[in-house]
């Protein structure tokens, strides 16, 4: 059967079971566009306000499923526009496959109207990227971009289609979208060191990352910590991956990570750290993580394995596969003692909370009371991002979606947008005035859809932790972050089509979130609170937990 390069496009998406695509048509996708047209009883494209909130929605979409998003977009401007969300998928390890026109063949490389080089752009932020420049070569491209984007450890991958290859035709045959099979191998020499080392630890450390959501393990990861007795911290990327609730979870690790934490890292005498990379956020001073202990690295991309923390052993492999096996090499243990002295710690070092009018950390609290378990929480990044991480208990696996390794401020609006498609639930988004302002557009997309998305605006006037950052570390030199922006945030609201809140005072927290979670469709609360409200626990950059501050006064 013959058909266009376009057609192709559509009917390969179809194939691998996409349901959404998010993005913005241009001169050079419009073909792709049309053929979405005729298509879009089995396919639904979702317009975004700018190319960067479809990527970002796309990679939320992707978060909350586990199946991959996809983003399309036109040639130049709206291919340079999906870099940054390409790119915090990239750093996320999440599964995306970006598609983007370009000019005719014959026009590459002339340096023609709206023509940039995305293949080459996005070498360093894709797993894999191609230029079709044979029509013939187009589905096969598209399948094997999926099975990429899909398998090992995630992530995003683009394909540039010119414009003639859109339009010319070639025989298409269907195919059936090929399963990913994670594996493991049990012969690898490391794997008894690894065994060996966990059975003969007396005070044992779980630190998990990412890769256990990614590879759906937080049953495994449960069975597996209390098989063998040992309390859990979480990175940012892992949390929901262990229930909150569980009686062997500590909390988050890392530069905003819990002081009980951290003092639970310099008592242990191993750390195995599963699906996770001993980023700066968590490592600091990497030549003295967990100097004392011994670390046992599980990982399922060879390139992590001794990168940041030279391990004692690692096993390589899906996090779910290499649990399942370590587990039933482990003899059951009891690590009593230690756990209820790690729990001890958790208490002896409590999260501060503000004296001023408004407390964000109640706000965020009371967000979790109400909320279901698998209620599904955004932030940006910024303060607001750590008060929610530090504070909200999450209890199921892909429940939060935050910009981890990037750090994407504008990230948290299009990944609600995706988030809420998937889930066809409400989305809460925490962001900040600064962040918001970078993609405050998708708020016509989330009222223009309908979507159940809540958003509390952290409002203190700055940029909050590079403020933080000046306060601490460059003599109070507060340059380009006191922001005074003229924002009307009820009348932008009322403008876009939203209902919008005000809470400035604890004791209306009670009542505006209830009202907050209980109306339809989109709703912005801005929560006014002090400019100089601070994150912490916080170790300072390049350093250890024994450097770690927790109170400003002292």
């Amino acid at each position: 059967m013959k058909q266009k390069g376009a057609k192709i496009i559509v009917d390969c998406l179809i194939e691998q079971g996409v349901e959404y695509v998010f993005g913005y048509p241009g001169g050079q996708i419009i073909d792709t566009f049309d053929e979405l047209y005729k298509a879009r009883d089995k396919i639904t494209q979702i317009l975004t306000s700018h190319e960067q909130g479809a990527s970002h929605a796309a990679d939320g979409y992707a978060r909350v499923t586990g199946k991959v998003g996809v983003v399309i977009a036109t040639s130049g401007p709206g291919a340079t526009n999906i870099v940054t969300g390409i790119a915090n998928a990239y750093m996320d390890s999440v599964p995306m496959v970006a598609i983007t026109g370009n000019v005719p063949v014959s026009l590459l490389g002339r340096d023609s109207f709206q023509e940039v080089d995305i293949a080459g752009i996005t070498i360093p932020i894709t797993k894999h990227n191609y230029i079709v420049k044979d029509v013939t070569k187009l589905a096969d491209t598209i399948r094997e971009a999926f099975m990429i984007a899909k398998s090992g450890r995630p992530g995003p991958v683009l394909i540039d289609v010119p414009k003639d290859v859109q339009q010319k035709e070639c025989e298409y045959t269907p195919k059936k979208p090929e399963e990913y099979v994670p594996k493991f191998d049990a012969t690898q020499p490391s794997v008894d060191d690894a065994v060996k080392i966990i059975a003969e630890a007396k005070k044992p450390l779980l630190y998990v990352g990412g890769g256990c959501i990614i590879s759906n393990a937080s049953k495994a990861l449960t069975e597996f910590a209390e098989h063998i007795d040992a309390p859990v911290a979480s990175s940012l990327m892992g949390l929901g991956a262990i229930d909150a609730n569980h009686r062997l979870y500590l909390g988050m690790i890392g530069m905003h990570g819990h002081a009980g934490v951290a003092k639970a890292l310099k008592e242990c005498d191993a750390v195995i750290a599963i699906g996770a990379r001993f980023s700066d956020r968590v490592a600091g001073d990497r030549t003295k993580f967990a100097r004392h202990a011994k670390i046992v690295h599980i990982d399922i991309d060879n390139a992590e394995i001794d990168k940041n923390v030279v391990s004692t052993a690692h096993v390589m492999g899906d996090v779910k596969l290499s649990l399942e096996y370590l587990k039933s090499k482990l003899k059951k243990a009891k690590n009593a003692e230690w756990v209820n002295a790690c729990r001890g710690y958790i208490n002896e070092f409590p999260l501060k909370r503000c004296g001023t009018n408004l407390c964000i950390r109640k706000v965020v609290e009371k967000v979790n009371e109400l909320s279901p378990a698998d209620g599904i929480i955004a932030t940006d990044v910024g303060q607001h991002q750590m008060w929610t991480a530090q504070s909200y208990k999450f209890a199921l696996p892909r429940t939060f979606l935050t910009s981890g390794g990037l750090g994407t401020m504008g990230y948290g609006l299009g990944a609600s947008i995706g988030a809420a498609l998937a889930s066809k639930k409400r989305v809460v988004l925490f962001t900040g005035d600064g962040s918001f302002h970078m993609n405050l557009n998708e708020l016509a997309t989330a009222v223009k859809l309908n979507l159940p998305i809540t958003i509390f605006l952290v409002n203190n006037n700055t940029l909050g932790m590079v403020r933080q950052w000046q306060t601490l570390f460059y003599q109070k030199h507060y340059s380009s972050t006191t922001l005074n922006l003229p924002t009307d945030y009820m009348k932008l609201a009322e403008a876009f089509g939203a209902k919008g809140f005000i809470l400035d005072k604890d004791a209306d927290i009670d009542a505006t979130v209830k009202k907050a979670l209980s109306c339809d469709g989109t709703v912005l609360v801005e929560c006014r609170i002090n400019t100089d409200e601070y994150v912490l626990p916080m170790v300072p950059p390049g350093k250890t937990t024994d450097d770690m501050i927790t109170d400003l006064d002292k």
